[in-house]
């Protein structure tokens, strides 16, 4: 397909350097956002100055306050929050043409459903094609044009190829496959594991903890999405491997950040200084998930404690421990 315009659902800090990163690749973008206060300043000041100040918008983005013109484009990336995608495809479906890819760049499951992403687009606007955009990647980093590297997945590899191509420029790299399931739960399930990875960090267990936390809780990952369809080669790969390390071990992560406040003694309540962390979202669905395939998520289910408050940190860091010893 010839996906010259694209167009930008949500303008967050992430949809901000989406739209940049697809104008770097020389498309003509839009980008929309329930503000229109906000989207008519980005606007007039060619900056998105609540969500990401000092960066100014490329010459080809052009920020739009109407939904029906939004949708008027060859390929459309849905970058508003997990727990929203459900809402926001609803309000654009009855606007998007037939075979138009809905490119998801959340990472998370629906909490109240225990739906897939992907499956919510599916469902809600049929006549879309639901695309996974998912990766290693800080917003900041992608909106300053810093190397990066993502992947996209969708059913078809014809598809998956072009749109890979379409937004690909040498500082953002896109690769392409069809493994949608285990691309958007590697981005997905490591939420969950950030937020233990900052546990850990804030608790000052130290970088050998940190290590095995890590390494045990890609175990964790692996065995979920086996038992949900998704391929061990794709978990290896950017969207699993890649945004756990990332994840795991840096405070511009929202989930390790959370997850560093709970370990220096801060309240869920208090933690993450009110910004999204997906994670905290994704965590009870996910362990109820892994349960329900009789899939050991130990870790997952460690920070589902302290969210839920069945558990203290000291108390799960203990727990974890004292596990019975097993071969690896």
């Amino acid at each position: 397909m010839n996906a010259q315009r694209i167009s930008v659902i949500g303008a967050g800090a992430w949809g901000t350097a989406l739209a940049n990163a697809a104008a770097l690749a020389g498309r003509d973008v839009m980008i929309w956002g329930r503000d229109a206060a906000e989207i008519t300043a980005m606007a007039s000041t060619r900056e998105n100055t609540k969500r990401l100040p000092g960066i100014k918008l490329h010459p080809h983005v052009t920020p739009v306050t109407t939904l029906t013109k939004a949708v008027d484009a060859d390929a459309l990336l849905i970058a508003v929050p997990a727990q929203t995608v459900r809402q926001v495809t609803q309000d654009l479906a009855a606007f998007v043409k037939p075979g138009t890819p809905l490119i998801i760049t959340a990472k998370g499951i629906e909490r109240d459903s225990g739906l897939f992403l992907s499956d919510i687009v599916a469902a809600v606007a049929p006549r879309s094609v639901p695309c996974v955009l998912s990766g290693p990647s800080f917003a900041d980093d992608v909106a300053r044009g810093l190397p990066t590297a993502v992947v996209l997945a969708t059913e078809n590899e014809t598809l998956a190829q072009s749109l890979a191509q379409a937004l690909s420029s040498p500082r953002f790299r896109v690769y392409h496959g069809t493994d949608l399931r285990g691309v958007e739960i590697g981005g997905a399930a490591k939420n969950v594991l950030a937020i233990a990875a900052g546990i850990v960090e804030g608790s000052g267990l130290g970088e050998s903890a940190q290590a095995a936390l890590t390494a045990r809780g890609f175990a964790e990952l692996q065995r979920f999405a086996g038992a949900y369809g998704g391929k061990p080669e794709t978990l290896m790969g950017l969207s699993g491997l890649g945004d756990l390390i990332l994840t795991c071990g840096s405070l511009k992560s929202r989930n390790f950040a959370f997850g560093h406040d709970l370990g220096r003694g801060a309240t869920v309540a208090e933690a993450g200084g009110g910004k999204l962390a997906e994670g905290v979202f994704t965590a009870h669905i996910l362990v109820t998930m892994a349960r329900a395939r009789g899939v050991a998520m130990p870790i997952a289910e460690a920070v589902d404690a302290v969210l839920t408050g069945t558990m203290s940190v000291g108390n799960v860091v203990d727990a974890l421990m004292t596990r019975p010893l097993k071969a690896e």
